[in-house]
């Protein structure tokens, strides 16, 4: 777990980053030297605006140090979410940063070990890959069978049901999820 100081910390350096690359084109350098933020983690850095998705994007496995992978999804994610345009300069003052700092995914035998709200799920055959964060259970109010069945669908590219064929991979991963709004 962060202490609060260093979700604060996560969260400035997702604005700033968001902030001046919008704005000039350039991402900033930051100096950090708490342990815990140069870890290698999975990240997502997800955007709202008056509520809605704005942006979301991230890695699942450790590949940077935390401090720096947020740097990089916060511009991913205001810049390069296809569903989305780039975020604009007169937009900034109304986007809210969330950012999930996961853990390393684990493979699962069966569906019963999934805790809907507390696990992420990553679904996988083939090509086709796809990824809900544990907060879209929340958001959502589905079954696990519907989670699964749109995990699969729409997310992955595969057939709905995709996830009770023997062949189909499924891991879980956590998140700590904090927010602006949250005032982490």
């Amino acid at each position: 777990m962060l202490t609060e100081t260093e979700r604060k910390t996560l969260l400035r350096i997702a604005r700033r980053t968001i902030e001046e690359y919008v704005r000039e084109g350039k991402r900033p350098a930051f100096e950090v030297t708490e342990p815990a933020l140069r870890e290698k983690r999975g990240v997502f850095v997800t955007l709202h605006k008056g509520g809605r998705l704005r942006g979301c994007i991230g890695r699942i496995m450790p590949g940077d140090e935390l401090y720096k992978a947020v740097s990089l999804m916060a511009i991913e994610s205001a810049t390069a979410d296809p569903r989305f345009s780039p975020v604009r300069a007169e937009e900034l003052n109304e986007i809210e940063i969330e950012i999930s700092v996961l853990t390393v995914p684990t493979r699962i035998k069966g569906i019963d070990e999934i805790e809907l709200g507390r696990d992420g799920v990553i679904i996988k055959r083939g090509m086709g890959q796809g990824v809900f964060l544990p907060q879209v259970a929340r958001e959502v109010g589905w079954s696990k069978e519907e989670f699964l069945s749109h995990l699969a669908r729409d997310k992955a590219g595969l057939e709905a049901d995709a996830w009770k064929d023997k062949d189909t991979e499924i891991f879980t991963f956590q998140a700590e999820v904090f927010s602006e709004h949250k005032k982490a």
